[in-house]
């Protein structure tokens, strides 16, 4: 009986001493980052005006639609230029914004009660050209 244990007792020494020995395998993982960068679009159209506070009541009408990213209206060239992410957008929204605060675009006419409460200084001519390219 004492033969036996001892001679189980020597294999599990082997076999524990054995797997203690094993050659270790060493994996080994790579991360890759990846960089999710959104689509910008971009519109640009005319928009009547003449000076820094046209700009800035033009801008805030067009960055107050949903969607637009960025709005950058040019005093000389009489344009804005308009980015906006991936999703739906509505052209004409823009257009009305801007309409509404009182400035005519390509597409929608300014608003006459807001053009008449506009600055002296903002109060364009309606035949004025947009959109001109400076080329």
């Amino acid at each position: 009986m004492k033969k036996v244990i001892l001679s189980i007792a020597v294999i599990a020494a082997l076999v524990f001493t054995s797997c203690k020995n094993e050659a270790k395998i060493e994996v080994k993982t790579t991360k890759t980052e990846v960089t999710v960068t959104a689509i910008k679009t971009n519109l640009t159209f005319g928009v009547r005006g003449n000076c820094g506070m046209c700009k800035k009541t033009i801008e805030e009408a067009a960055n107050s639609v949903e969607g637009v990213a960025s709005a950058i209206w040019d005093v000389d060239q009489k344009k804005i230029d308009i980015s906006f992410g991936d999703g739906k957008i509505d052209a004409v929204a823009i257009h009305k914004a801007i309409a509404a605060s009182g400035y005519d675009t390509e597409q929608v006419a300014g608003n006459e009660e807001a053009y008449d409460g506009l600055p002296g200084c903002c109060k364009y001519d309606h035949a004025m050209v947009m959109n001109v390219s400076n080329d």
